[in-house]
């Protein structure tokens, strides 16, 4: 084998009950080079990697890692041969702090016995110092932003001193500044002879970061070209097999009558301070802001999901009290969370109760027995609806990609019939064609005079899709802009305003 070929993998196959995920997939990654993965939700890219990672036992086929043919039996193996991953849907232990969670497993050890705290806070420090981490290791995990707990995932495996690092959609909750910080990262593992792995949707990040790209559909390798060979437009053809001409749909929405009124909106618990604005039927209004700017708990704060500490909503001028969940379903509201593994998915059930958890209600009979003919219709007509990739209704949402676990989650919603619905980070790991019938339903529902905010990272999304947009800065509202008459520099200086 050549001397630069870190790994091999060769003739990969993995199936699941209902699905070849993995129909003889070969991969090749070359020291330090930066290897994109590439592919529609559901093309197998994660499966390919969690082969590797020792996640998932392939059926067949063979990895070679320097060589030596190798066989993860679990991800502890993986990273003891110098083999790391930085998944896509964090798995981190919420509770303990951020150093506990970098060595959680091989803690440094004082006299054999105790754990030597000392040693394990310098050791933390030394990676966050080399990586420029801002992060402070005895910080519990739970009270950081989902960008800072991705940064410390990616300390995590740098730590391990390791020859491979796969990055699966590293870049989904990153804000703009914090994507810089990570390229830097990732071309100072280049330099040191480290081979890259990325997965991601984003155009514009593959081809500054990449060196080849490796494109999968449907389970199958389709191409591996070299970056500099490919142009957007290649992309795109070779991953969903035909020409996407349009990024967004044409908008199509008339904006009618004030629907929904925020006054004075402020939380108990956060920054969020004295936020009001007004939203239209059939309106597509968008937040922006950089992370932390009071976005997500804009909807948190109106869906009941958050305490608030002052502030009304009304809806059609009649003041509504969504003091929880269950009271904001029943006033017409919808919201679809950040993070769908988290807060989203009830990952050991199947496709067709995630699909009807939120509307169990008009599935109930007279005698208040639940029915299995209506669930199935109405889970039929979700998946059909926004073409989710799934074996049966009965297969666990867990094994789905996370974008199918997306639509999953949006069709939920959209069986409970609302009339404002709060959509935060609705396209995050998405691929590009699924965002475009993501963009298209969110377009369908504004036609149909309901109210949509919008809450995204990626300006060109707001700006694409939205009709004005409000810009967050500090916990406050910062400004309001046309999205047809403004510009990404407008809508970051708003956003830097309180900052």
């Amino acid at each position: 084998m050549a001397e630069d070929i870190l790994l091999r993998m060769t003739d990969i196959t993995k199936t699941f009950p209902g699905v070849k995920a993995l129909d003889h997939v070969s991969l090749e990654l070359e020291a330090g080079t930066v290897h994109a993965l590439m592919g529609e939700n559901g093309a197998g890219k994660s499966t390919l990697m969690k082969c590797l990672f020792g996640i998932y036992n392939k059926d067949d086929g063979k990895i070679f890692l320097e060589g030596r043919e190798v066989n993860f039996k679990s991800s502890k193996e993986a990273l003891e041969s110098g083999v790391a991953m930085v998944h896509q849907e964090l798995n981190q232990a919420l509770k303990r702090n951020v150093m506990d969670n970098i060595w959680l497993g091989r803690y440094p050890k004082k006299g054999g016995i105790m754990v030597d705290e000392k040693k394990m806070l310098r050791d933390t420090k030394a990676v966050f110092e080399e990586l420029e981490i801002d992060v402070d290791p005895r910080r519990i995990m739970s009270t950081m932003p989902v960008s800072q707990r991705q940064m410390v995932e990616i300390a995590k495996a740098v730590s391990y001193n390791s020859k491979i690092i796969v990055f699966d959609e590293p870049t989904s909750s990153l804000t703009e500044e914090e994507v810089e910080h990570l390229f830097k990262i990732i071309n100072m593992l280049r330099d040191r002879g480290i081979g890259i792995i990325y997965i991601s949707h984003k155009m514009a990040e593959i081809k500054r970061i990449s060196d080849y790209i490796t494109v999968m559909r449907d389970g199958c390798h389709i191409a591996t070209k070299k970056a500099a060979e490919l142009e957007v437009a290649d992309i795109i053809k070779l991953m969903v097999g035909r020409e996407l001409t349009n990024q967004f749909p044409e908008k199509t929405n008339k904006v009618g009558e004030v629907h929904l009124r925020v006054e004075h909106l402020t939380a108990q618990y956060s920054l969020l301070e004295d936020v009001s604005f007004e939203a239209r039927r059939g309106e597509i209004l968008g937040l922006a802001g950089l992370d932390g700017s009071g976005r997500t708990e804009t909807l948190e704060n109106i869906f009941g999901t958050a305490t608030r500490k002052d502030g009304k909503i009304f809806v059609d001028d009649r003041e509504v009290f969504n003091k929880n969940p269950r009271a904001a379903i029943k006033n017409g509201f919808a919201l679809l969370t950040e993070e769908r593994r988290a807060t989203g998915i009830f990952s050991i059930l199947n496709i067709r109760e995630n699909t009807v958890i939120s509307s169990l209600k008009k599935h109930r009979s007279k005698i208040g027995l639940l029915s299995n003919a209506s669930m199935r219709k109405d889970t039929q007509w979700a998946i059909h609806s926004l073409k989710t990739k799934t074996p049966s209704q009965d297969t666990q949402i867990r094994s789905l990609s996370g974008g199918n676990q997306q639509k999953v989650i949006i069709g939920r919603w959209l069986l409970t019939e609302p009339d404002v619905l709060l959509l935060d980070e609705p396209t995050r790991g998405i691929d590009v064609g699924a965002k475009y019938e993501i963009y298209q339903l969110i377009l369908d529902l504004a036609n149909r005079g309901k109210t949509v905010l919008v809450v995204s990272s990626e300006m060109p999304e707001l700006l694409g899709i939205c009709d004005r947009i409000l810009v967050m800065s500090g916990g406050k509202l910062a400004g309001e802009v046309d999205a047809r008459n403004t510009s990404q520099e407008e809508i970051m200086t708003l956003a830097a305003k309180y900052v």
